[in-house]
């Protein structure tokens, strides 16, 4: 019995790397540029879509897809911030929430009008089945593994890039006060719109997992923002570590809520995310 719930907190630990890979992007638009991005989601979806393409319809293998989205989701994060977002940022919070929420609604029909309600999933080929045996009633999936540890190495990447690096200073410079940037020579709406490129490339490694490891359909999008929101607060804003608490945390509840009743799974995260929220409304880890 005891290797039983063991087995379920693994699992739910490992569930919540997907989490934070789906809140990494979510993190840094909250902490660098201040705002919450509705279509988040559906954009997450919209790059998980274009990755079924490549390998259903033009036959390329998995990581081939990956490596050439790559590039071109940190063009379209930059783009997308540079002739849209950036036209209401720092405006009233109502403009920002309207804008990402029309695109959210737009990313969505069109995935309807082109691919229809149908779910899809990506092939990830003998490395979804594999699994490791720990004993005692303990296994560890390798894709569920490798996404986790993914996730450690992309949080530690992004924080090098925001901490050691030129342009992560520029970024936080930005980020602390657009105005004092400005007066000293700081491109504000360049250096946002490569944080939003950044944000893209996120987007894509958490879209390759999620279309690999788990089924995905047009209408996807707000049950992977809810996620990415609840594991970004309850980490605390602005913290990309806490980000990963925060996943891990909601992946345990729904593992725990399962191994009561199924049709607790989604609940259970959402119980724990409430009551943590308002005993500690700052998050665990906040930043800001």
């Amino acid at each position: 019995m005891l290797g039983i719930w063991l087995n379920q907190i693994v699992q739910g630990i490992l569930v919540g790397g997907l989490y934070a890979l789906f809140a990494m992007g979510l993190s840094l638009s909250v902490g660098v540029m201040r705002f919450v991005n509705i279509a988040h989601g559906d954009l997450i979806v919209l790059i998980s879509f274009i990755l079924w393409s490549l390998t259903q319809g033009l036959g390329l293998p998995t990581l081939v897809a990956i490596a050439i989205i790559l590039p071109l989701t940190f063009a379209g994060g930059y783009l997308l911030q540079r002739l849209l977002l950036q036209r209401v940022l720092g405006k009233d919070v109502l403009s920002i929430i309207l804008v990402t929420f029309g695109l959210s609604i737009i990313v969505q029909n069109s995935l309807q009008g082109v691919y229809g309600a149908d779910i899809r999933k990506v092939s990830g080929g003998a490395i979804e089945t594999a699994t490791l045996h720990l004993g005692n009633n303990i296994n560890i999936g390798v894709l569920p593994l490798i996404i986790f540890l993914s996730a450690i190495a992309m949080i530690w990447g992004l924080d090098l890039l925001l901490y050691r690096s030129r342009i992560g200073a520029r970024i936080r410079a930005v980020s602390d006060s657009v105005s004092t940037a400005n007066l000293v020579g700081l491109p504000s709406a360049r250096i946002y719109a490569v944080a939003m490129g950044v944000v893209g490339v996120t987007m894509a490694i958490s879209a390759g997992f999620m279309a690999v490891w788990t089924n995905f359909d047009p209408t996807s999008g707000p049950s992977r923002l809810l996620i990415a929101f609840e594991a970004v607060v309850l980490g605390g804003l602005g913290s990309l570590w806490g980000t990963l608490v925060g996943g891990i945390v909601i992946g345990i509840a729904q593992a725990v809520g399962a191994q009561f009743d199924a049709a607790w799974q989604v609940l259970a995260g959402h119980i724990v995310f409430l009551v943590i929220f308002l005993a500690r409304p700052q998050g665990l880890f906040p930043k800001y």
